[in-house]
This record gives C-alpha cells, sequence and structure tokens, in this order.
C-alpha cells in the first residue's frame, strides 16, 4: 500500500522504516531537508495514487489543523487523512467536518510505542467511520505489535484520541506509583538495595509490567537517578483526561494526583508551601526558613519556636503540634 506520511520526528521516522520493512510504499514530508523524501506536501500527494492515504505526525493544535488544511486543498473525493499526533479528541470532530465538505475522510488515531515502536510495533487506537479505517487496514497491520492485539477501531471520529488521552492517564498514575515507592525505599537503611528490589519485581508480581522493565533500564544505568533532575513536563492529555473526568462527574484522584505531582516538580521553591510554612508559624508557633536562613522565631511576634502569646492574658503557653 502506498500512504504519504508528515513529520519524521523520533516516531514518524520510525514508523516510515517498520512500514517499508513490511513492504509498504512511504512517501515522507518533514520540515528538516535531512529527512523528508519530497520538498512540500504538494509533492507528496502528487507522489500517491488515488485513492491516497496521508497520515499526519505532528503536533496538536495548529501545526496539526494547518496541516490538514493544506492537505483539505491537494487531496481528492475519496481520499483519507490520519491524524496520528496528540490531538485532543474534540479537535478530531471539526477537523473530520472540514475534510467531510471536500470528500476527504478522516481517521483519529492514537498512537503509543514511543521510540521503541520501530521493533516492538505500536499500539494503535482508532476512531472513524468503518470505510476509512478498512482502507487503512494494511498500514494499522504492519505498525500493530504482532499477535491479537494492540489495535482498536474504537468508535466514531474522536473515539481513538479519546482512548489514547485515557491510555496517557493510566500512565500518569503508573509511573507516580513506582516514582512514591522509589523514593520511600530510597528514604530508608532499612533496604539497602532499592535497584535489586525493582529488578526482582519483573517477575512474578502483580505490578510487572514493560515501564517497570524501562525503570530498571534507567536505574542500571544510574542507581539513584542524581544524574536527572527531578524535573516532569506533561504532553497536555493528562490535563485533558482530568478534564474529562470533571465533565462526567468521575472520580478519578490517582491520575489527578500524578499530575499535579508534574506541576509540583517544577518548582523550586513552591509558593503554596510558603503559604503552609507561614501559617504553621502563626498557629503553632514551628519554626521557618527563611530566604536568608533559619529562623525559629514567630513571624509577628518575634517569640521563640514552641510558644505563643495568649490573646487574653498575654501569658505564654505551650502548643501541640501541627
Amino acid at each position: 500500500m502506498e500512504l504519504g506520511l508528515i513529520g519524521l520526528g523520533k516516531m514518524g521516522g520510525n514508523m516510515r522504516e517498520r512500514l517499508r520493512a513490511a513492504g509498504h510504499t512511504v512517501v515522507g514530508y518533514d520540515r528538516s531537508p535531512d529527512l523528508t523524501d519530497v520538498d512540500g506536501i504538494e509533492s507528496l500527494v502528487k507522489a500517491l495514487s488515488a485513492p491516497r492515504a496521508v497520515w499526519i505526525m505532528v503536533p496538536a493544535g495548529p501545526p496539526t489543523r494547518s496541516t490538514i488544511a493544506a492537505l483539505m486543498e491537494l487531496m481528492e473525493p475519496g481520499d483519507v487523512v490520519v491524524d496520528g499526533g496528540n490531538s485532543k479528541y474534540t479537535d478530531d470532530r471539526e477537523h473530520a467536518v472540514m475534510l467531510e465538505d471536500k470528500g476527504i475522510g478522516f481517521v483519529d488515531c492514537g498512537v503509543s510505542g514511543g521510540i521503541w515502536g520501530r521493533t516492538e510495533g505500536y499500539a494503535l487506537m482508532c476512531g472513524g467511520d468503518d470505510e476509512h479505517v478498512a482502507l487503512l487496514q494494511p498500514v494499522f497491520d504492519a505498525l500493530k505489535p504482532e499477535g491479537d492485539f494492540g489495535f482498536v477501531h474504537a468508535g466514531p471520529v474522536g473515539a481513538g484520541h479519546f482512548a489514547k488521552m485515557v491510555h496517557n492517564g493510566i500512565e500518569y498514575g503508573l509511573m507516580q506509583s513506582y516514582a512514591e515507592g522509589f523514593e520511600l525505599l530510597a528514604a530508608t537503611d532499612v533496604v539497602t538495595n532499592v535497584p535489586a528490589v525493582f529488578k526482582s519485581w519483573q517477575q512474578g508480581t502483580v505490578i510487572r509490567s514493560w515501564l517497570l522493565d524501562l525503570l530498571i533500564r534507567a536505574l542500571e544505568a544510574d542507581a539513584d537517578l542524581s544524574e536527572l533532575r527531578g524535573y516532569a513536563e506533561d504532553s497536555g492529555e493528562g490535563r485533558w483526561t482530568v478534564q474529562a473526568a470533571i465533565d462526567h462527574a468521575v472520580p478519578m484522584p490517582a491520575i489527578t494526583a500524578a499530575l499535579y505531582a508534574r506541576f509540583s516538580s517544577r518548582q523550586d521553591d513552591p509558593p503554596a508551601m510558603k503559604v503552609i510554612a507561614a501559617l504553621r508559624n502563626q498557629f503553632g508557633g514551628h519554626a521557618v526558613t527563611s530566604t536568608k536562613g533559619s529562623t525559629d522565631k514567630d513571624i509577628e511576634s518575634g517569640l521563640p519556636h514552641g510558644s505563643m502569646v495568649e490573646p487574653a492574658t498575654g501569658a505564654g503557653r505551650e502548643q501541640p503540634p501541627g
């Protein structure tokens, strides 16, 4: 089968190679001259035979929309566009309507597999009409892992990216659980070989997973992860998952907490914790640390740590911990 592929970065480039290895013809376009097969989107469309299929692997939002708008003017009725990026599911419906006016089909496809997909295969979650998904089935079969699983036609347009969004939300929660377990194990002298503990969990336990395998790879290279900074971005899908949970009144405490943990990772001196420190100092006289050093005095009165003026009598009294 012939396929146009726009966006040849870490995932798109590997997808091109996996498809070619399976015998498909892939015409790729990328803004980088070192990666591209053609000099532009128009050349890519002209190189394909009708009915054409073009797969987009560019960042969500304006880059995806502008690419679809360009294809809309170049493709013909009966052609199909696939958005394989991490677009929001609500955008899919708008894009489908844009293309439908020109008689062009649209399929949204959530793709999981990262940099390992070229050899291990990609998990694919698709949304769209049956006829459009069927046209692309040979491509899906080549990209998915070997075996019975790894591909799903999840429903109409938007279903693929919605499924991938929830997938990524679950991923947030799993990673946060491993991270918190690592921190607790490392914080105590009870366990003396934390990497070995994680490695032992690869077989026989209910928490074994590919994420666990990847964590062990990281620990083998850096046993205490001291070479890394504890800073984590979020792709946007974690936020969309939490928002969808709010919209549908679905409680999602673990995934929500994992998302907030990533926000916390970006703060060297969290403003919220300054408020906590100030309040503990005010009601309990607990020690605070200033930007100039440590102090054991109450912010307002200068009283020693652990005591506080009695409002009615002015006498000092001991405060309980809090």
